[in-house]
């Protein structure tokens, strides 16, 4: 046990000194970013547009689907039917190839129609902002499939047990988007639209080099991707999406109350969704580095103790990442609360970036890190359930915070005055992480494997 363990602690630090490269890149992008695009309108557009393809990714890549995936795809691994996980795993990816190619060539066909009509039809309705949020739509939207064509490749290695493939990952859309904001630097000239345009593009092709990476991970390991008509009779095919089905509805519900809180954004004032972004990308920093790895290390971790029967080795394994996670995230979770406005001065202010968009993101970051901790136990509880191929507990849990976040949302933008309903919305989200965190330790199934000790 102990060995298994400091195993899984070197895939922890594997991954997390990868997701940290790659979140510093991530930082030296956003202080590009925030000095030649600011926070104003048309961040706030890239923000809306760049949502609405991690919506995708959390529905169809390192969300619903791979919480399904993963411990269907570990248990055939574990019981030695590599063929059968060779055809599960193609299968599947054809299906989400299929789906998503047929979404994208829909979105993208309505937005180009809708934006080549006679502008005297739709103008008058909409504003620079709404019409630069359409285009940038229309550009992001092939993004998914590469996104979440990557993001399964990713699910797959992690489940072999390979996780530097995919921890680097990101480190690819960073650098692409950093040399694009860089080339910008030397054309001072261009409006601040029209060089929001051209990061969407680099994401883009971000995106495709991201896919294309890890396909050729996945092949080098003997899983290369092929075109594969799944079959419907196949009981694993079908349990994968019957559980893809259950968390999707809860990470589509949550997706959707994300995608509210852009809309409340919008009503609370024509930069909050812009400011709450900048202060989201700060919180991810820490969460990124130390959250997401162990949440990435967990999922396949967990299945593998449970397709083995192992439960007292996956609660052995949930009380020490648990534990371990705290120790990091307690400090990070002062200094962020503390030091935001030196933070936010440190890495955001300069140029289009001003004083006052310092303050404003300094006071969402703040409330953001109230909520680190509990952000980082859900990332490690929700893979406890999803590798028993409990998908409905998560779903439960989500849709009770859901419903809680929209509330306390509408309620800020009602009740707050127009300096302070983004931190009321920030609030909000961390508020929801801590009731979401008492809700899994009491639900019945939680209880019943830790009714002696935790």
């Amino acid at each position: 046990m102990k060995n298994l363990h400091s195993t899984f602690l070197r895939h922890v630090f594997t991954v997390g000194g990868f997701t940290a490269f790659s979140r510093v890149l991530g930082l030296v992008r956003e202080m590009l970013q925030s000095r030649l695009i600011g926070a104003g309108v048309e961040q706030s557009a890239f923000t809306l547009a760049f949502a609405i393809p991690n919506m995708a990714r959390k529905l169809f890549g390192e969300g619903a689907l791979t919480a399904a995936f993963v411990p269907v795809f570990r248990g055939e691994v574990e019981r030695g039917e590599v063929e059968s996980a060779k055809r599960l795993a193609r299968a599947v990816m054809t299906m989400v190839f299929l789906i998503l190619g047929a979404v994208v060539a829909l979105a993208v066909t309505g937005l180009s129609v809708f934006l080549n009509l006679e502008p005297g039809t739709w103008n008058l309705e909409l504003g620079a902002r709404s019409v630069l949020t359409v285009k940038l739509v229309r550009i992001l939207f092939p993004y998914m499939i590469f996104i979440c064509g990557a993001a399964f490749g990713m699910g797959v290695l992690n489940a072999l047990g390979r996780f530097v493939e995919g921890a680097f990952m990101p480190a690819f859309l960073n650098l692409i988007w950093i040399a694009t904001l860089g080339t910008l630097c030397f054309f001072p000239g261009l409006d601040v639209p029209t060089r929001v345009t051209v990061v969407c593009w680099a994401i883009l092709a971000g995106g495709a080099a991201q896919m294309a990476f890890l396909f050729r991970c996945m092949r080098k390991r003997g899983y290369g991707f092929r075109f594969l008509l799944p079959d419907f009779r196949n009981e694993r095919f079908r349990l994968v999406w019957q559980n893809t089905a259950i968390a999707a509805m809860g990470a589509g519900a949550v997706q959707v109350n994300y995608m509210l809180d852009q809309v409340l954004g919008q009503c609370a004032a024509p930069w909050a969704a812009g400011v709450i972004g900048y202060a989201e990308r700060l919180m991810d920093l820490p969460l990124g580095v130390v959250g997401v790895a162990f949440g990435t290390v967990l999922l396949p971790a967990f299945s593998g103790h449970f397709a083995k029967g192992d439960v007292e080795g996956a609660k052995t394994c949930l009380r020490k990442s648990i534990l371990q996670m705290m120790v990091l995230m307690v400090p990070a979770s002062i200094v962020t609360f503390f030091c935001a406005p030196w933070i936010v001065w440190l890495i955001y202010e300069g140029h289009a970036f001003d004083a006052t968009a310092t303050v404003r993101v300094a006071r969402a970051l703040s409330v953001y890190g109230l909520g680190l901790c509990f952000f980082s136990i859900q990332k490690c509880l929700i893979p406890f359930f999803q590798a028993q191929n409990d998908m409905k507990t998560p779903l439960r849990v989500s849709m009770q915070t859901i419903v809680l976040n929209a509330i306390l949302n509408v309620l800020a933008v009602v009740f707050l005055p127009i300096e302070w309903r983004h931190v009321g919305l920030a609030a909000s989200t961390s508020i929801c992480a801590f009731v979401g965190c008492i809700l899994f330790v009491r639900t019945p199934s939680f209880r019943l494997h830790f009714q002696r000790r935790m």
